[in-house]
């Protein structure tokens, strides 16, 4: 089905039921999985990019994505990259053509259509930027 699936996280109980799709999609063709992880960073003037997290963290995070799916049988990788807010969704679509992924999974964080409007989800950024289809979950 899918050979190559990509998994878009951040540290979100959404995320796990992601990276759960995202294997069992994967293990459906035993695909692989690549986990993507993007510290969005905000430019403050006079005090340069700003992340809610370290790197380090973030790495440990994704690492444990990562091991989770190969104890299950699958094959992952993982990345975490920075990048300035408001870009996740072209990185994201970026990431997919580069691995020639399938499919792309993420999370929603349900917000409803109107606020997604005002607020523009990485999600729907995602679904209207790329060629592939992407499985939202919630």
């Amino acid at each position: 089905m899918y050979e190559r699936v990509l998994v878009a996280i951040d540290r979100s109980e959404i995320s796990k039921r992601a990276l759960a799709a995202a294997g069992a999609l994967a293990s459906l063709s035993d695909g692989e999985v690549w986990v993507l992880h993007l510290r969005e960073r905000e430019v403050i003037p006079r005090m340069g990019l700003v992340a809610d997290e370290s790197p380090d963290e973030a790495g440990t995070w994704v690492q444990k994505a990562v091991d989770e799916l190969l104890s299950a049988g699958i094959k992952a990788t993982g990345e975490v990259r920075n990048t300035i807010y408001g870009q996740a969704a072209r990185e994201i679509v970026d990431d997919a053509r580069l691995h020639d992924a399938g499919v792309i999974v993420m999370g929603s964080r349900g917000r409803s259509d109107l606020t997604g409007v005002f607020l523009g989800s990485t999600a729907h950024k995602v679904i209207h930027l790329t060629d592939r289809p992407v499985l939202v979950v919630r």
